[in-house]
């Protein structure tokens, strides 16, 4: 964990980013948060962690009012140099701290992938929270896409996996977990005949019950928890898709 803060992930993995993540289709989540978009109040929607635009640069392609945040000046160079991916107003900075260079409230604030997860302790999560909810219009949404935690996939709490194997290169992933902490400390692998190269990706898992209660503390209701993008029955595997509310009036 020494040394590694909200922007190593993208320093170190922006070059490969896109490349490894080819197979995630975006056109699903980008259809959903549309529609989660047109269903709420009106105004400017806050991607956290825009990384390489794979859901920002088609999203505000659909003519939305996006804005964005990340840890990472190499993988918003990245996003910045994909058709579109200039327009978009991107800060520099940690997702936990939602938009610091504006007073704007926005009528939507999501999160894809496993993302949300890089925020390694759950007061950085719960913070994350609490600063969404002061961004967020009366009756706008924060969109979360996470993964379910699968912990027993780890053996003796570590698990390495072969992802491709072809003549010239192999790559895998190694990682150990903590249940204490409920961090997985991971690095992809990848091997070549010109060597090797790490790329870490550590994170702290949630429970969607505990993602409820961050909410909770933050003043937001959730709305829906859906399977995926597709609004399927959420079965507890896979990523899963929480929609949480602002009320349109406080709380008395």
């Amino acid at each position: 964990m020494e040394h590694y803060g909200p922007e190593t992930y993208g320093e170190l993995n922006a070059d490969i980013y896109d490349e490894w993540h080819a197979a995630l289709d975006p056109a699903e989540a980008v259809r959903s948060l549309a529609e989660l978009i047109k269903e709420g109040p009106a105004g400017p929607v806050l991607e956290l962690a825009v990384g390489t635009g794979r859901v920002t640069i088609p999203l505000a392609a659909e003519g939305i009012d996006l804005w964005g945040i990340d840890a990472s000046e190499a993988m918003v160079a990245r996003m910045r140099a994909k058709p579109g991916g200039d327009r978009i107003p991107v800060t520099i900075g940690d997702m936990a701290d939602v938009a610091p260079d504006t007073e704007e409230r926005f009528a939507m604030v999501f999160v894809v992938f496993s993302t949300f997860f890089f925020l390694m302790t759950q007061d950085e999560q719960v913070r994350c929270f609490v600063n969404v909810a002061g961004r967020l219009r009366p009756g706008g949404r924060f969109v979360l896409e996470c993964p379910m935690p699968d912990v027993a996939r780890y053996d003796r709490n570590q698990r390495v996996a072969a992802h491709e194997v072809g003549l010239g290169q192999v790559r895998l992933t190694a990682v150990r977990h903590d249940p204490v902490e409920q961090r997985f400390e991971g690095q992809h692998v990848l091997i070549t005949d010109s060597g090797v190269r790490l790329a870490p990706a550590f994170m702290r898992y949630a429970w969607p019950s505990e993602l409820d209660l961050m909410a909770r503390i933050a003043g937001l209701e959730r709305r829906a928890r859906w399977g995926g993008w597709r609004r399927e029955p959420f079965r507890g595997e896979g990523n899963y898709v929480t929609v949480y509310e602002k009320p349109a009036t406080p709380a008395s």
